[in-house]
């Protein structure tokens, strides 16, 4: 291919590239080295383009990482509880959510590398508004399968507190990783412990 056609295809590229481009390529960054290497350099040559297709989108790097950010919110929340919403049982529903957690590898180590930059202007907000989203939606699951609004208060943050403590376990303190097996049966006892059977 000639200078000129290697010029004309990677402009060509550049002008495809979007600002949901950028933002996914920087989720891919953060959930392999954090929050930290998230930089304009690193991102255009893993995109194939130069840093000016960067500033067509972005003002800055923080402009870029409240975009992913947004973007894995959105994700995260917004559509995941509306996929949720479609099952009518909602003990169903709750052990759905459940399973869907308990298997998205990446989300994971997404969010435990942002809790690793909870002191960045930009992450803190996203990090408080997730959790309270969380929250609230585990107490009205909660309360929907017949629970007092303490009770499902209390439980709500129990479940969350298992969540985050399983992931400060397995990814920053390096606890040896359950087998398949293993990590099966756990499910099925967090599911068995904190989703009641019956109330009252």
């Amino acid at each position: 291919m000639s200078a000129s056609a290697t010029a004309s295809a990677k402009a060509e590229r550049t002008r495809r590239l979007s600002a949901t481009h950028w933002a996914a390529a920087a989720l891919d960054l953060i959930a392999e080295e954090g929050v930290r290497a998230v930089a304009v350099e690193p991102l255009a040559r893993r995109l194939g383009v130069t840093k000016g297709s960067f500033y067509w989108h972005f003002p800055s790097r923080d402009a870029l990482l409240q975009a992913a950010l947004e973007r894995w919110e959105q994700v995260e929340l917004d559509e995941v509880f509306a996929q949720l919403e479609a099952i009518p049982d909602p003990r169903q529903r709750m052990r759905e959510l459940f399973l869907r957690v308990a298997h998205e590898v990446r989300s994971h180590v997404i969010y435990s590398e942002l809790l690793k930059a909870l002191d960045h202007p930009v992450v803190q907000p996203v990090m408080q508004r997730v959790s309270k989203r969380r929250l609230d939606y585990l107490m009205l699951a909660f309360r929907q399968v017949g629970m007092a609004r303490v009770e499902a208060q209390n439980r709500a943050h129990l479940t969350y507190a298992a969540y985050v403590g399983f992931l400060q376990l397995s990814l920053h303190l390096r606890q040896p990783r359950l087998q398949h097996a293993e990590f099966e049966a756990y499910v099925d006892h967090v599911i068995s412990t904190l989703i009641p059977m019956t109330v009252g």
